[in-house]
């Protein structure tokens, strides 16, 4: 199993340069034992879902930009697809580095009214897998709504998150105004992102969402690779859950944030 993490202080700064002693790695409650460790900047396949429902086309512009700086701050090895969605989700451009390719894929709104978010995070999430020269994957889901046209659930789209443990970390910019959005759409947000590793942000202007892509790009440059391998035995439809601990003599309260669950492949649910 391999594990990508980010570790931060009670501030939320990112915290870099810990060593494979300051961590311990938990399987179903039972210590594991790690058989590699490093932090690297490894090339990166990274998915950008832009919802396009008909309430983001005053918002696109400056979603558009944000997304673009994260692009443009990718390293050389780095391949990156759009997928657009609404009522239904459509693959506007395959994986590429092509900075053009990329900028004329977002600009593509076609705006529907519904919103598919379920089911365009799930088929996103078995496309980057496709790629097996990328271990490291990421999503990006820039949203303004709650789903209500899916087809898979909330619970479906995080199994098949979490099927085998190679599934993407989830980032989740959510432009949800009070009046618009509930406290039960927030929280299925932050469960997709923490249950994969990743990060659910809420902000109140769109002003905020470069700083936004910023902070997302350096997390997921700067991250902690953990290996071990189980042991706990495979068993049919078993979940197994993972938690993570940082500690450091000059820090207090240190969180990880990696995958908290995996499913084994032969008997993730179907």
């Amino acid at each position: 199993m391999t594990l990508r993490a980010v570790v931060v202080d009670q501030q939320n700064n990112l915290i870099s340069r810990l060593n494979r002693s300051a961590f311990s790695v938990y399987e179903d409650g039972k210590l594991q034992k790690m058989t590699s460790f490093r932090q690297e900047n490894a090339p990166l396949a990274l998915g950008i879902l832009i919802d396009n429902s008909g309430s983001m086309r005053p918002k696109r512009q400056k979603v558009n930009e944000a997304v673009l700086n994260l692009v443009r701050s990718s390293n050389p090895g780095d391949e990156v697809f759009v997928v657009n969605f609404a009522n239904k989700y459509y693959l506007d451009q395959d994986f590429t580095d092509d900075v053009a390719k990329l900028t004329a894929a977002l600009n593509r709104v076609e705006a529907r009214g519904t919103t598919a978010l379920y089911d365009a995070i799930v088929a996103s999430a078995a496309h980057v897998r496709q790629d097996p020269r990328m271990q490291k994957r990421v999503l990006l889901v820039v949203t303004d709504g709650r789903d209500n046209a899916s087809q898979d659930s909330l619970e479906e789209t995080l199994q098949q998150l979490q099927r085998g443990g190679d599934g993407p970390v989830v980032y989740v910019i959510a432009l949800i105004d009070g009046e618009k959005g509930s406290s039960s759409d927030v929280r299925a947000l932050q469960k997709i992102s923490l249950n994969t590793g990743g990060a659910a942000y809420f902000p109140k202007d769109l002003d905020q969402l470069d700083a936004i892509t910023k902070s997302i790009a350096y997390d997921i440059r700067y991250q902690y690779v953990i290996g071990y391998k189980s042991s706990n035995p495979k068993a049919p439809h078993a979940y197994h859950a993972i938690g993570v601990q940082a500690s450091d003599a000059g820090r207090r309260g240190l969180r990880v944030r990696t995958r908290t669950g995996y499913y084994d492949d032969a008997s993730a649910p179907e």
